[in-house]
């Protein structure tokens, strides 16, 4: 089990910075340990006899280019010189941490020390750092970036998506592997059939590599020859390091299921016992040496766990809790000018994303077909022949990357726009949506600088898997702005606020109003201020409250019934809402109806309705009604679909609340 060490070629201080760079991460965990069996830290995720990894790659990456760790790579963030007091409140939850208590151990980014964090869900820091490997690539700075998995998340479906984008783009971007031979309980043996994790670069078209992850020596060699060759070339590369979890997945699960046999032979093979031993041979080192490099270790843990200690746990703070959901956006009012052009809903998207993208030059666009094809709508026909491929590009089939890497550009400064071909297929991402762009600013302060369209709605005869209004899905996870036009002109400027606004924005756009609605439209470059509603109609006897294709169909009715004076009120953005407008017409009327196409149980009309009947309740003189579709997916026969949207029963519900 003897690790042989090549050290040719290396000086005397390259092996010393190794060897602590391993030994400080060893001696923190430790620690660590120690105060959890005190119950002074809540959880912990061990990295003993995985030390080598982090540190071969913090060593040989410059100090600007981007690693994304996980939950066992403290020696990353002990590699690129964060202070151990912020590290130690972070473990704590205290303000002085990365996400101010709000999320926990290694679920944070640092931009200052080039560092994005993981989330718990395995698989999606690869498609963010394939986003920054895309930034890297558009900036040709020749900058590598590394994002490390465990053997575990190799079987999850953004493993494959990140590779196969990666290499299809050819981006910079080393995938780590650390295979410690389990995943929680699970051995590699039930997680792929193939000899080596490294096996599977040959189905990417990409190089793949497997090192001994204990031998901190080759690791360092190997990949500094990789990574030059990457700054001169530009290419993906897979490589699996080869290493032992010591412990548990975590504390609290042991290691019964690890037969002993196995932990006796990787015990032999400890990275840094081994180094150390290599290194006093060589007389590199001496117990001198070797104990004043442990006591200054241990000082300064120590005068970190006093500073961590010693600050005062977090009093919350409501306000700054709600206001930290969002990243602070200045709106600059753009004047609409006075020349129009009739455009119908689709060429006003059209118009919107393309004046976008003229005005912000660090602006990308994304979607499957969207560059020689133009899109699936055709809404950005003509965009590749403007913008070039660099910036409007046709990704494949794997929605759940796109959207992860759509965060990776934000991290390096960068907007993008991703198109969904239709709202329904954004589930097949929506982890990326729901967990990283919809918490990244919250968290750790790193806003996402995206806008997904969203082609929405049913009435077109396509079925349920191309038909959903999804937008409740969004309304309930907070982090994201929910916008949903009823009008060319409001979607234009709307798309173009959108994507001045440095959060993540769910754009809905009604594939039924694409070629059915025409109006007006200013020229140029305009924005609407999100969270203003518009009265489209001034009534007296009962108000309407809706957005979207929901507009129409109240318009419709308004047409055919003069007899009944409605308000109506269209919302156009969802998140933020129009709480004043809302309340306006609820005190005009004192009789509402909410109208939405989406279902009627978890319908966004739910929430509107609750926050009526609590804080306006005084003002109303009928019960408050919601009309909805129907709780069944959407239907694809024509007659089935005309019975299972809203519109069917709204005519009924106005008459029955004007009577009250």
């Amino acid at each position: 089990m003897k690790i042989n060490y090549d050290i040719s070629g290396l000086s005397n201080e390259v092996l010393v910075n190794l060897y602590q760079s391993m030994l400080k991460p060893r001696m923190i965990e430790e620690k660590m340990l120690l105060l959890l069996r005190q119950g002074k830290i809540s959880k912990w995720f061990s990295g003993i006899g995985q030390e080598a990894i982090s540190a071969a790659i913090t060593n040989i990456l410059q100090s600007d280019e981007f690693i994304l760790p996980m939950h066992r790579n403290l020696g990353v963030f002990t590699g690129r010189g964060i202070h151990l007091s912020q590290l130690f409140s972070q473990f704590q939850g205290k303000n002085n941490g990365f996400t101010k208590g709000r999320d926990r151990s290694f679920h944070f980014g640092s931009i200052p020390h080039s560092i994005v964090g993981m989330i718990s869900h395995l698989g999606p820091q690869m498609g963010v750092a394939s986003g920054i490997g895309l930034a890297n690539l558009l900036n040709k700075n020749k900058q590598v970036c590394v994002v490390f998995s465990g053997d575990g998340g190799t079987s999850e479906g953004d493993f494959h998506e990140a590779l196969n984008v990666a290499s299809v783009w050819s981006l910079p971007v080393i995938f780590l592997v650390e295979n410690n031979g389990y995943g929680l309980s699970t051995p590699v043996s039930e997680q792929y059939n193939c000899t080596n994790i490294s096996d599977r670069a040959i189905g990417y078209g990409i190089p793949g590599y497997t090192v001994d992850g204990n031998n901190i020596i080759e690791l360092f060699k190997t990949i500094t020859d990789i990574v030059g060759r990457i700054r001169k070339k530009p290419h993906p590369v897979l490589i699996e390091c080869q290493t032992f979890r010591m412990r548990g997945h975590e504390e609290a699960s042991g290691v019964k299921y690890v037969p002993k046999e196995l932990l006796e032979e990787w015990a032999l093979k400890d990275p840094i016992e081994n180094f150390e031993k290599f290194l006093l041979k060589k007389k590199v080192l001496d117990n001198k040496i070797i104990e004043d490099v442990k006591q200054n270790i241990k000082i300064d843990i120590e005068e970190g766990l006093r500073d961590a200690f010693e600050e005062n746990d977090i009093d919350a703070n409501i306000d700054l809790e709600l206001k930290d959901v969002f990243h602070h956006f200045d709106f600059n009012h753009q004047t609409p000018a006075n020349n129009t052009e009739k455009l119908r809903f689709i060429d006003a998207v059209s118009s919107g994303l393309f004046e976008g993208m003229q005005k912000h030059h660090d602006l990308i666009f994304m979607g499957q077909d969207v560059a020689d094809y133009g899109g699936v709508f055709k809404i950005s026909d003509g965009f590749l022949d403007k913008f070039g491929k660099e910036r409007v590009r046709n990704t494949p089939i794997c929605e759940s990357i796109i959207l992860s890497m759509a965060l990776g550009l934000s991290v390096r400064g960068y907007k993008s726009v991703v198109e969904m071909q239709f709202a329904d297929f954004v589930s097949s991402g929506f982890n990326a949506v729901v967990n990283n762009l919809a918490k990244s600013h919250y968290r750790w302060g790193q806003c996402a600088d995206v806008v997904v369209r969203m082609p929405c709605g049913g009435g077109v005869g396509a079925g349920p898997f191309h038909s959903q209004t999804n937008e409740a899905w969004f309304t309930h996870t907070p982090g994201l702005k929910v916008v949903y036009p009823a009008f060319p002109a409001d979607a234009k400027g709307l798309l173009i606020t959108s994507i001045e606004d440095p959060n993540p924005v769910m754009f809905f756009e009604h594939k039924a109003l694409y070629r059915s609605v025409s109006e007006d439209v200013p020229e140029g470059y305009y924005n609407i201020p999100f969270g203003k509603g518009k009265v489209i109609n001034e009534g007296t006897d009962l108000s309407i409250i809706t957005y979207g294709m929901g507009v129409h169909w109240a318009l419709d009715f308004i047409n055919k019934h003069s007899d009944i004076s409605i308000d109506l009120l269209d919302l156009r953005t969802l998140i933020p809402l129009d709480l004043e407008s809302i309340k306006t017409t609820v005190v005009k009327t004192g009789k509402v109806l909410i109208l939405h196409e989406d279902a009627n149980i978890g319908g966004f009309g739910a929430d509107i309705a609750s926050l009526i009947a609590q804080d306006y309740f005084e003002y109303l003189d009928a019960p408050i009604f919601r009309v909805s579709s129907l709780d069944t997916p959407v239907p694809f026969a024509p007659d089935l679909e005309k019975k299972y949207l809203a519109n069917n029963r709204l005519t009924e519900a106005i008459i029955e609340l004007n009577t009250y």
